[in-house]
């Protein structure tokens, strides 16, 4: 059996933050057509930034293109992430989804929060990572203010079920918001952390060093205020190693240990050619590959950002799985 895994599609993110336009959703079309099962692991549908019905309709114009693609006898795993979270509460929706991936006769499941496609391997969105990594993002502290309200902290956490104790309040919250036409970003440039990282990587000497002064003394603050341990430094290589070591936290309090473990949410692929193998390896040795994703991070589009759109994982019944970029090589960025 082959199976495509793919994640953080943001199908209604605005003004051009998703990168499916035609010659990316013929990449995609053509990588399925050997494929017998697709795996959609979360962040599917962005219900962030509008109303679910304005989502719904970008969806309708894309996921049965790709549903062509899926004959008879093929499947298709949609997974819910942290942005499609609140479909898991609107069966409407779901049946709306799924009538969409059908379309080609493929049969259509959901699952969460995370689903073994091997004995070896395990899929998961990787949004739990949020209530463990120490970079400051908005959902971190979020998770870190929530977390002390209902008297639950990280070293309490023992089932996915006090994960959502702690998330699915903060997900539903900011569903909210966009339901009721204001959403949770500027959809041209993405939520507040990623505008921070843009900034800092893309001003002079002095707004980057002033931003990064400011950022330790936020962060120093919030430590004071009890939602830490967080960290100030916000350089590529930070922000790859506390999501890998914040996902290999996930995997040990839930006891699981596969062989390969796939993830997305960061939306940083890897590993690739000139990671450190070493920080891809959990203390159990459980190796990681995050799925990327298909949205245009402006701050870090370059022809070899790990950050670039176009990523997905490859799996075959043996062997381990293979990280490829669909669009590489295609004269796009």
């Amino acid at each position: 059996m082959r199976t495509l895994v793919v994640s953080d599609l943001h199908i209604g993110a605005g003004h051009g933050r998703t990168h499916l336009d035609a010659p990316a959703l013929d990449a995609l079309a053509s990588a399925l057509e050997p494929t017998d099962r697709l795996v959609l692991l979360g962040d599917i549908v962005e219900l962030r930034e509008r109303p679910i019905q304005d989502s719904l309709a970008a969806a309708a114009g894309v996921l049965p293109q790709l549903a062509a693609c899926l004959g008879p006898g093929r499947e298709v795993v949609y997974m819910f992430g942290n942005h499609d979270h609140q479909l898991r509460a609107r069966p409407a929706a779901v049946a709306e989804i799924e009538g969409m991936l059908a379309g080609g006769g493929a049969s259509v499941r959901f699952a969460y929060p995370g689903v073994w496609l091997r004995d070896d391997v395990y899929a998961h969105h990787g949004h739990y990572l949020d209530r463990h990594t120490t970079t400051p993002a908005f959902e971190r502290l979020a998770a870190g203010a929530m977390a002390r309200m209902i008297k639950l902290p990280a070293s309490a956490i023992s089932s996915w079920t006090d994960y959502e104790r702690v998330l699915s309040p903060i997900y539903a919250w900011m569903f909210a918001i966009a339901e009721n036409g204001d959403g949770e970003v500027d959809a041209q440039e993405g939520g507040a952390s990623m505008r921070l990282f843009k900034r800092i990587r893309s001003g002079n000497w002095l707004e980057t060093f002033v931003l990064e002064a400011g950022v330790r003394a936020v962060v120093a603050a919030l430590g004071r205020l009890g939602l830490g341990p967080l960290t100030g430094d916000l350089s590529d290589a930070q922000l790859t190693r506390a999501a890998l070591v914040a996902y290999g936290q996930v995997l040990s309090t839930l006891a699981l240990e596969p062989r390969y473990a796939l993830f997305g949410h960061s939306h940083r692929a890897g590993p690739l050619p000139g990671d450190d193998p070493g920080e891809w390896r959990t203390p159990s040795g459980t190796l990681l590959l995050n799925t990327g994703c298909w949205v245009n991070e402006r701050f870090a589009l370059t022809p070899s950002s790990p950050y670039r759109p176009g990523f997905a994982v490859e799996l075959d019944d043996e062997g381990p799985p293979r990280l490829v970029n669909l669009l590489d090589g295609r004269g796009r960025r």
